[in-house]
């Protein structure tokens, strides 16, 4: 199921919705769920700020924590511009329930890229948010910081997509059209597991056990985003088991990234269970021969 609302689409609804109106544009990449790792293309500031006001409501409206991450604009003109716009924005943030922050204060250590700086930052923003009651992190990132370096970018993008598997943390990446090159935004669309026009894949760890849940759509488009969600599991030593039974559809290459899991790891050690459809694509790709296929429903 791909998204039937396009970003302008977005745009213009939430131009309309105004004086307090409900802001909530059910399926769009604008009101993410918690576990969703957007990436946004826009066209120019008026794009821009108006995917921030209502993603600010939107993660307001859900009780999360929003966090802004801004790059081409400071924190302090970000705060002049969206607070008049958001209602209840002033109270919120002297409350804790929104953090305005700099890219160089998030993402970077001496001029340089710092994942773990980044990994660090969200999951202390997460327990800030847990002590205040709040439900989890809706952030949203001025994606301009890698401009100098897409391809690097991308990498990044890939391998954080780790974290959304625990399901506290919603990100839409706000990718500018006028500064990043469309070979650019098309490699970081693909690293996404959700972007505007291409398949929408989530997923989930499997808790306490090694293993993950992963529902949605998955095809050529977001192909790069589930080989990235698959990747960690080549570390795990034990058994793991992949539940793909939420799964609406797969095709055969994306399909075969399991087969490439499951031999990077112990002999019979990776198990995935789905429906009967995913079941024939394994079996006419060969997958059967390293992956143990369940059926969803078996005991």
């Amino acid at each position: 199921m791909h998204y039937v609302m396009t970003w302008r689409g977005v745009v213009s609804s939430a131009t309309r919705a105004r004086g307090g109106a409900d802001m909530h544009l059910v399926g769009s990449v604008l009101d993410p769920d918690l576990g969703d790792h957007v990436c946004l293309p826009f066209d120019g500031e008026r794009e821009r700020m108006a995917a921030t006001r209502v993603f600010t409501m939107n993660g307001l409206r859900r009780r999360t924590k929003v966090v802004l991450i801004t790059h081409a604009d400071s924190p302090e003109r970000t705060r002049d511009w969206l607070a008049p716009l958001v209602p209840g924005f002033a109270d919120a943030e002297s409350a804790g329930q929104v953090e305005i922050l700099a890219c160089a204060d998030t993402h970077f250590t001496d001029g340089c890229l710092d994942p773990g700086r980044v990994r660090c930052g969200l999951s202390d923003a997460n327990d800030r948010a847990r002590k205040h009651g709040q439900h989890g992190v809706y952030a949203l990132i001025d994606a301009s910081w890698g401009m100098r370096d897409a391809p690097g970018q991308a990498a990044f993008e890939a391998a954080v997509n780790e974290l959304f598997g625990q399901r506290w943390l919603a990100a839409v990446c706000q990718y500018d059209r006028g500064l990043f090159p469309r070979e650019a935004i098309d490699r970081a669309a693909a690293v996404h597991p959700i972007a505007p026009e291409q398949a929408l894949l989530r997923f989930a760890n499997n808790g306490s056990a090694p293993g993950l849940r992963v529902w949605g759509d998955i095809d050529l488009t977001n192909r790069q985003a589930f080989a990235s969600v698959l990747a960690p599991l080549e570390k795990e030593p034990g058994e793991v088991v992949i539940d793909a039974s939420g799964l609406d559809f797969i095709d055969a290459g994306s399909a075969q990234l399991l087969t490439v899991t499951a031999m990077a790891r112990p002999p019979g050690s990776t198990t995935v269970v789905c429906g009967d459809a995913m079941a024939r694509v394994l079996r006419l790709i060969g997958a059967d021969a390293f992956v143990t296929v369940r059926r969803a429903g078996d005991v």
